[in-house]
């Protein structure tokens, strides 16, 4: 029998007001509050309890599409849907710990980088907390190690892969015209691999031959039904498994309607695994029911009836890598200059930093070219800022940043112990204005992390809904740093991004849309609060 895995990646830029916490309405979204909600309905809970007739009955039943697809949800979403819509959160966890008693103790959760940063693009101090505080987060929901994570848009370099092994990861998925080259692995250590149990321990670290020979590949010659092995750079005998999706039924899945009928869905499966043991596609979650209407249901069809009819084995991906380990070393392209690939962008990452022709639309005449100086107004103001948390080691932190990658458990319990967090990283009880400072540290540190979601880059835009929400991270950021009396970062902010201009002339560049769509909500904060104090 095939196997067969689809993996869904689901997520939603965070949307709050981060000086109130809360979802402000959003008009494009109607007649919804917001595109969280409009989401939710169409997609988030149409998955977690799709309505289909039983194929041997024919009467109702309600379907979790979670316990039947990989998937991974973006940490800022589940925390959004634990507040508002527990009962869709629950379904989702559900799906997780019933797959691990289908799939021989494997869920079929994985991980997501936390603030859906580009990770190529990160410094190594926001690489490696993007990555722990994902890892943290899956931990805390789903009560498991996670053996996986997704990367977002699949953004990926060395150094990322680099990063993903130093922390235990088992396997990642990435798009085909990732892979650069592959070459077969020993038959001695092939051989070994097949007789172990691969859990992500020294037998997944095999070396590779050395006289085995390089073969260049590219999406229309990598055979994406076997998982290949990717080497530590610097530690050869650590290293971590990769699973590149098939690309032409993926990108049929999410652009080519394929979701109009469970039937031709399937037909499509079997023609693109013809003899091999393993067909993976990849989209995003939204695909199902937000993208295309009914495409939760043309799922759930195709998962509980017409796939297995069909012969096929729904697993995941972890199991699968128990039965058939890799048997192939694979290097990734890194992309023009080094900087990175994705699964979005034809130049690599460049999406996410200048005017390299990808968008989603827009007027004639539009251009991109605002991204660029957007990024490096936000990287003024993270480097600005390291000095600045560098020079609270051996006054509020041993480590600082050992005590910002832990401080995503304040992020995740409310009611963990703020005192004895502080005490633990300060080796010593700290007075009241010392805990305050400290606190109001992680904090900024925690809006200098979330100003970089890639959502900020990707459309058409400054003016967009997006860009102005990774603005409201800056501004708070700002505040945050005058709050504790640091030099004013925001004259140089605003004279870098005033070089942003919109394409919505009326709209004048990135500092007028701060000045006029931003920098309000901070005032209003403030005027609220002292209404509240008389």
């Amino acid at each position: 029998m095939p196997a067969l895995i689809i993996h869904g990646h689901f997520y939603q830029p965070p949307r709050e007001n981060p000086w109130t916490g809360i979802v402000e309405e959003e008009p494009s979204a109607a007649p919804f509050h917001d595109w969280n909600e409009r989401i939710h309905i169409e997609c988030y809970r149409a998955n977690a309890f799709a309505s289909i007739k039983g194929p041997a009955t024919g009467e109702e039943q309600l379907v979790n599409n979670y316990a039947h697809i990989s998937f991974n949800f973006g940490p800022t979403l589940l925390n959004w849907l634990a507040q508002n819509h527990p009962d869709t959160y629950k379904r989702i966890l559900e799906a997780d710990r019933d797959s691990i008693l289908q799939h021989g103790g494997h869920g079929n959760a994985i991980a997501q980088a936390f603030g859906h940063a580009i990770l190529p693009l990160c410094n190594d101090h926001d690489l490696r907390t993007q990555i722990r505080w994902g890892l943290a987060d899956f931990r805390y929901r789903f009560g498991r190690e996670a053996e996986a994570m997704w990367l977002p848009e699949t953004a990926c370099s060395d150094p990322v892969m680099d990063a993903l092994i130093d922390e235990g990861l088992r396997f990642v998925i990435l798009a085909p015209q990732q892979a650069a080259r592959i070459r077969v692995l020993t038959s001695e250590n092939s051989d070994r691999v097949d007789n172990e149990v691969s859990t992500g321990s020294d037998s997944d670290r095999v070396n590779p031959a050395q006289d085995s020979v390089w073969s260049q590949v590219n999406e229309a010659t990598l055979d994406t039904s076997v998982p290949y092995r990717y080497l530590h750079r610097d530690a050869p005998h650590k290293s971590i498994n990769v699973f590149f999706y098939n690309g032409l039924t993926s990108r049929a899945i999410a652009f080519e309607n394929l979701l109009r009928s469970s039937r031709e869905l399937v037909d499509a499966f079997a023609r693109a695994v013809d003899d091999k043991d393993m067909l993976n596609v990849a989209t995003d979650g939204e695909t199902y029911g937000h993208h295309f209407k009914f495409g939760d249901l043309c799922l759930a069809y195709a998962l509980e009836s017409d796939a297995p009819a069909r012969g096929f084995q729904i697993t995941n991906y972890a199991e699968y890598l128990d039965a058939r380990p890799a048997k192939s070393e694979v290097e990734i392209y890194n992309g023009p200059d080094g900087e990175g690939t994705s699964w979005s962008c034809q130049h690599g990452v460049g999406r996410w930093i200048r005017d390299c022709g990808c968008h989603t639309g827009g007027a004639a005449g539009w251009n991109q070219r605002w991204r660029k100086p957007l990024r490096q107004a936000l990287d003024y103001l993270r480097d600005e800022n390291i000095s600045y948390f560098e020079a609270t080691r051996g006054t509020l932190f041993i480590d600082p940043w050992a005590s910002r990658d832990d401080s995503i458990a304040l992020v995740l319990d409310p009611q963990h112990s703020r005192e004895q967090f502080l005490f633990e990283h300060a080796g010593r009880r700290a007075s009241p204005d010392q805990q305050w400072r400290a606190l109001t540290y992680l904090e900024l540190q925690r809006m200098l992390l979330l100003m970089y979601t890639s959502c900020g880059w990707f459309f058409n835009d400054i003016s967009g809904i997006e860009t102005i929400q990774t603005l409201k991270y800056a501004a708070r950021a700002i505040d945050l740093m005058e709050q504790l009396d640091l030099p004013s970062a925001r004259g140089r902010f605003l004279e870098i991004l005033s070089a942003a201009k919109s394409n919505r002339t009326e709209l004048g560049t990135g500092a007028d849309i701060y000045g006029k769509f931003v920098e309000p909500l901070s005032v209003a904060v403030v005027v609220q609060d002292v209404a509240l104090a008389k």
